[in-house]
């Protein structure tokens, strides 16, 4: 009988390692058809898993309820499972280098927990050869089995959207990828007990790892571009959505937008890139142009405001600033690595303090990254500027008398709106009177 049979008869069990936005819908998932371990070191987080609260937003808390995970932070649980899943953050480093300590202390811990007939599949984004060369030898180190006789090795890149109510788990193609075509064969049915859209079986482990870094390198690239196509239409006096949707209208006109890139992923895995092929002697052109530009527009949104702070005769150090968002996304509690923070940097240099309200983010993550305390809707009044950082749907709801409700009651000419994402009516807006400036 095969492993995937085993696990379908649950006489075996799945385990994740890495319970974050990724790990933890998979796990529930997976929970639906068969028997699942949850493990992550955090143990706040299996608590509140425990109790029924899902802090990521992603499932919701009745589906955390309703799930028959086993969650654990005691890593020798592991040993109970034959199919390992691990998805931890692959974070980068302050010059930009990955910094692989999360996957490399997943393996260790799967590594001392690993038992002979065990599939190990890896789903954090990582450059072609970590596994094989990082992960596999730090497996066998820690279990003192060998790779390929007494334990299997895979990739499948996580490919989840968090925030996304649409593209999940089950409806997104699965690329899947083993060490020989036996763990390729058991790697892929075992994906198709959750994944409907299908699987895709790549020819190698190295050519998974590299299908998962480009696709995020791509859209930063082309988003880059939009980013660079704004400050090039600012200058002009031409408003960049205008544009774009005028150039939307050819069919083969790719749908990007300017915007802020931050999160896990996009503004991190061209990085992992672009650190793999230095050590192949070669130095990325473009991949790394499209980096230094989206890592610019934080500051360039702050730099746009100040101006737009002096064109409307503010004092620029006693001016009253709210930013509504702090999230690296949309409807996402996230708010590491969130670009937005940029903003709130650059506006500290000119002695702003920006009131920032999100009901969406995390506070206490807000707080412990950031050291900014977040404020209610109701404390953003008497504003000069109000700055629309990220799109939640609940800021898109805004009204117009909503947003007048956060200024003075004064002429609307001296009032400001930043709208960093073109979530408001800028027609309206402008026949309102205000200063209305967007990417």
């Amino acid at each position: 009988m095969s492993l995937y049979e085993k696990i379908v008869n649950k006489q075996e069990k799945i385990a994740l390692v890495g319970l974050g936005y990724v790990g933890m819908p998979i796990a529930v998932e997976f929970s639906k058809h068969v028997n699942v371990i949850g493990f992550d070191i955090n143990k706040a987080k299996i608590e509140a898993y425990k109790n029924g609260i899902d802090p990521t937003l992603e499932v919701g808390d009745k589906a955390i309820q309703n799930c028959s995970v086993e969650w654990t932070y005691d890593e020798r649980k592991l040993k109970e499972a034959k199919f390992i899943i691990v998805a931890v953050p692959t974070p980068i480093n302050d010059d930009t280098t990955p910094d692989l300590t999360p996957v490399i202390s997943s393996s260790e811990i799967v590594g001392r927990n690993l038992t002979k007939g065990s599939i190990v599949v890896y789903e954090s984004t990582v450059y072609p050869g970590v596994t094989e060369e990082v992960c596999i030898p730090i497996l066998e180190k820690e279990s003192g089995l060998k790779c390929g006789v007494d334990f299997k090795v895979g990739y499948s890149p996580e490919r989840i959207n968090p925030g996304d109510k649409v593209h999940r788990l089950t409806t997104i193609t699965k690329i899947v990828s083993g060490m020989d075509k036996e763990s390729l064969e058991e790697i892929a049915n075992v994906y198709c007990i959750v994944v409907e859209a299908g699987i895709h079986k790549a020819s190698s482990i190295k050519v998974a790892e590299a299908a998962k870094v480009i696709e995020n390198s791509q859209r930063d690239i082309n988003i880059a571009f939009m980013n660079e196509l704004s400050i090039i239409f600012n200058k002009m006096g031409i408003d960049t959505l205008e544009v774009l949707e005028a150039a939307g209208t050819k069919w083969n006109f790719l749908p990007f937008k300017p915007g802020l890139v931050g999160g896990h992923c996009i503004g991190i895995d061209p990085y992992y890139l672009t650190y793999r092929a230095k050590q192949f002697g070669y130095h990325s052109q473009v991949i790394l142009s499209g980096r230094r530009i989206n890592d610019d527009m934080g500051k360039y949104v702050a730099e746009q405001t100040v101006k737009q702070l002096i064109s409307a005769d503010k004092s620029i150090k006693s001016a009253k600033v709210g930013c509504l968002g702090i999230t690296f996304k949309e409807d996402c509690p996230d708010a590491r690595n969130s670009k937005v923070n940029d903003i709130l940097k650059e506006l500290n240099e000119y002695g702003i303090t920006p009131l920032v309200c999100d009901p969406v983010a995390d506070a206490p993550d807000t707080k412990k990254f950031y050291s900014i305390d977040l404020v209610p809707m109701t404390e953003l009044k008497d504003l000069d500027c109000l700055i629309i950082a990220v799109a939640h749907s609940e800021f898109k709801a805004l009204s117009n008398a909503d947003i007048a409700k956060m200024f003075a009651a004064t002429d609307n000419s001296k009032n400001i709106i930043v709208d960093v994402k073109g979530v408001l009516n800028k027609d309206e807006l402008k026949d309102l009177g205000y200063r209305y400036w967007r990417l």
